[in-house]
C-alpha cells in the first residue's frame, strides 16, 4: 500500500514538473512566435502525445519472450526493453497519462493562443475560429492516437525494443 502511495506522489510530481516545463516553454514561444510557428508547435506537441500513447499501449501488449532471446544474445537495448515490460503498468501510466495528458492540455492552451492570434489578425468571429481550431486539435489528437494504438498492438515487440534501444544510449552501463 505504501508503495502505491509513493507512486501516486511520484506521478503527481512528474506531472507537475512536466506541465511547468511544457507550459512555460510553449507560453514563451507562443508570446514570441507568429501563428504559423505556433501551429507547428501545436502539431509537434500533438505528435509527442501520440508517440507516448503508442509506447504506453505497446508496453502493455508486448511479448517478453522475443526480448529475452535478444537479451541472451546481448543485443543492445533488449535489457532495457525487458525492464520496460517488467514495469509495464508504471511505464504505461507515465506514457499515456502523464505525458499524453500534459501534451493534450498544452496543445489545447496553445490552441487558445492561436485562436486569439488568428481571430484578431483577420478580424474573424472568435467563436467560429475557436470551434475550428478546437476541432482540428481534437481530431488530430484522437485520430492520431486511434491510428497508432492499432500500430502499437500489431508492432508492440518492435516498438518496445526500439524504445529500449534508444534508452540504452542514455543509460550508463555498470
Amino acid at each position: 500500500m505504501k508503495e502505491n502511495v509513493n507512486w501516486i506522489y511520484k506521478v503527481f510530481l512528474l506531472s507537475f514538473i512536466l506541465a511547468i516545463v511544457f507550459s512555460s516553454g510553449s507560453s514563451f514561444i507562443a508570446n514570441h512566435a507568429n501563428s504559423i510557428i505556433l501551429g507547428i508547435i501545436i502539431i509537434i506537441v500533438i505528435i509527442i502525445g501520440i508517440i507516448f500513447d503508442m509506447i504506453g499501449v505497446a508496453v502493455l501488449t508486448s511479448n517478453e519472450s522475443s526480448l529475452h532471446a535478444k537479451a541472451s544474445k546481448k543485443i543492445r537495448g533488449a535489457k532495457e526493453a525487458i525492464y520496460l515490460l517488467k514495469n509495464a503498468p508504471k511505464v504505461s501510466s507515465i506514457c499515456n497519462d502523464v505525458v499524453g495528458d500534459v501534451c493534450g492540455i498544452v496543445s489545447g492552451s496553445l490552441g487558445a493562443v492561436l485562436t486569439i492570434n488568428i481571430a484578431s489578425y483577420f478580424n474573424w468571429n472568435i467563436v467560429i475560429v475557436t470551434t475550428v481550431i478546437t476541432a482540428l486539435i481534437s481530431s488530430l489528437t484522437v485520430g492520431g492516437k486511434a491510428i497508432f494504438k492499432t500500430v502499437a498492438t500489431k508492432k508492440a515487440d518492435n516498438i518496445v525494443y526500439n524504445v529500449g534501444k534508444t534508452m540504452s544510449f542514455f543509460i550508463k552501463k555498470t
